[in-house]
């Protein structure tokens, strides 16, 4: 990690700022002055500013019962985003593990440590998402073949990898799926000839959202929950 970005994580100072103390020669590293903001920082390297040592803060995991309306976003003008929900003191370097669309529903997980999110998000973890999906007319068995078979989606030339399928009701399906291609779930019903009503996660990987959340809920993962993602 660069020296600016290890001094803005561990206080209150913004890169900017923090580059300005380095240049200024306020920060020490091993006990030597360092102007240098890209020199680089390992785990176990003391650092201090202003003769105070600095060390790096704890990373954080949430999951959040994302409602619809709300952007899988930091910021954005004309909508709410995942971390309004989240009260200001903890959303500091907070981004989000996988998106959800602004009028998908459910499991939403925000963290601040770049190397899980990653394990999640990278098409090579083969991390499984799972979703309950509303369907405008129920699945045809020929559909559900083609979806654990793998689709053609519309202006791409790779197939999708195969899908589980588990039938909830009349129009109610779960469908699992190990990649993240842009809207997924509702491109590989609409190449089936279906359209999805309402899409709700519920599971990535082997984190579950919890039942007792609310829309707009969240809570702080379980060191399980955090060590179920390798």
């Amino acid at each position: 990690m660069r020296l600016d970005q290890f001094i803005a994580h561990c206080t209150p100072l913004s890169r900017k700022e923090a580059k300005r103390a380095i240049a200024r020669g306020r920060v020490t590293i091993r006990g030597l002055p360092c102007r240098d903001a890209g020199e680089k920082i390992t785990e176990d390297c003391p650092v201090c500013l202003d003769g105070q040592g600095l060390h790096r803060p704890e990373e954080r995991y949430f999951m959040l019962n994302k409602p619809a309306g709300v952007v899988s976003a930091t910021t954005d003008a004309d909508h709410p985003t995942a971390l309004d929900l989240l009260p200001p003191e903890l959303i500091r370097d907070l981004h989000i593990a996988g998106r959800l669309d602004l009028d998908t529903t459910g499991l939403l997980l925000l963290t601040t440590d770049g190397q899980w999110s990653h394990r999640i998000t990278s098409p090579r973890t083969d991390c499984p998402k799972v979703y309950q999906v509303t369907l405008d007319s129920p699945l045809s068995d020929e559909a559900e073949r083609q979806l654990t078979r793998g689709v053609q989606l519309k202006s791409e030339d790779r197939m999708t990898r195969p899908a589980d399928v588990r039938r909830l009701g009349n129009r109610i399906i779960e469908l699992t799926i190990s990649e993240g291609r842009y809207h997924q779930v509702k491109r590989m019903l609409a190449a089936v000839s279906n359209h999805v009503q309402a899409l709700h996660r519920i599971q990535v990987g082997n984190i579950r959202l919890d039942p007792d959340l609310k829309p707009g809920e969240f809570r702080p993962l379980t060191p399980e929950e955090v060590a179920s993602v390798g």
